[in-house]
């Protein structure tokens, strides 16, 4: 039985809430962040929404996505339906097919393999949904957005795909760890958590570097 089965309904319902209120934590920490070309900003949500897909499967990742979103849309952000459609297809186009793959084989290739699905789809999916949708939300013609594409949407979406997928590897672990022993998980660890490598934790971290190096760029 995988992990995400054997969680009772109340701890299932306790940790989706909880990390549904954490995704939205992550996102208002990182708000202040300073946008690529104003308006693409990064935040955390995605990370912890990953890592939701990791323990409670693909279908709890994505209601916490439109919950987490719509939150965010009628609290803090000023792009109304426009920015909540984005922010659910960029959120579920990175976590779902990590959930999905790591939901058939938990273990550590299969996250990594996951997660690097989820950072091609979604950085696929923002060119196409960029192009379709931004000219409306800057109010310019659509060829000025499809010059932006390359140079501008492409290498953010990388920077925030790789970003997302190194800090994810990075914090899946401990964050397990940590619920297991507060009994929000079962105790018996998943052969992704004892998979887990100095390899990979070197990996990760030079992945999250090399994104912080060109977000800093990006965003002068």
């Amino acid at each position: 039985m995988s992990e995400a089965n054997a969680i009772t309904k109340t701890q299932r319902l306790t940790l989706a809430a909880m990390l549904a209120a954490m995704a939205y934590a992550a996102m208002l920490i990182t708000r202040p962040l300073p946008a690529v070309a104003g308006f693409l900003s990064y935040d955390l949500k995605d990370v912890v929404v990953a890592i939701a897909g990791f323990l409670l499967g693909p279908a709890t990742a994505g209601l916490i996505t439109i919950v987490v979103s719509l939150i965010e849309m009628l609290t803090v952000s000023s792009t109304g339906p426009i920015g909540l459609l984005m922010n659910i297809l960029s959120t579920a186009a990175f976590v779902l097919p990590s959930a999905i793959v790591y939901r058939r084989s938990r273990t550590l290739r299969s996250a990594a393999i996951g997660l690097a699905a989820g950072v091609a789809l979604m950085t696929v999916m923002m060119l196409a949904w960029n192009y379709i949708v931004t000219p409306l939300y800057m109010g310019v013609p659509r060829e000025v957005v499809a010059g932006m594409l390359i140079p501008t949407f492409l290498p953010f979406n990388l920077m925030k795909g790789g970003l997302n997928d190194g800090i994810t590897m990075l914090l899946y672990k401990p964050l397990s760890s940590a619920l297991r022993r507060t009994g929000l998980l079962p105790r018996r660890g998943d052969s992704g958590a004892r998979g887990h490598s100095p390899v990979a934790t070197i990996v990760s971290a030079l992945v999250v570097i090399t994104c912080v190096a060109l977000f800093v760029i990006l965003a002068r």
